[in-house]
């Protein structure tokens, strides 16, 4: 994984860019500690975008809230899991 400092990262960042589009994970540090990181848009990520612009998905850039009015039947999940773990 590439590492880059801001200015340089703003000096080059189309080929920063580039190295991402290519799958590359870019770090970004500010005076030596790491202050984030640049990482490809997953499949998942382009297939949800794709129904965005397509008008079949929608999101309202909030937490999810759930669905109202929907019960599941049995053992809840965590329980599930807690079980499976034994």
């Amino acid at each position: 994984m590439n590492s880059v400092g801001i200015r340089e990262l703003k000096a080059n960042l189309s080929s920063y860019v580039a190295k991402v589009r290519n799958g590359e994970q870019i770090i970004i540090t500010d005076h030596g500690q790491e202050a984030g990181i640049i990482i490809p848009i997953s499949e998942e990520r382009k297939l949800i975008i794709s129904l965005m612009k397509a008008g079949k998905a929608q999101w309202s850039r909030n937490k999810p809230k759930g669905i109202k009015g929907v019960k599941a039947k049995g053992k809840a999940l965590s329980d599930t899991i807690l079980e499976a773990r034994e």
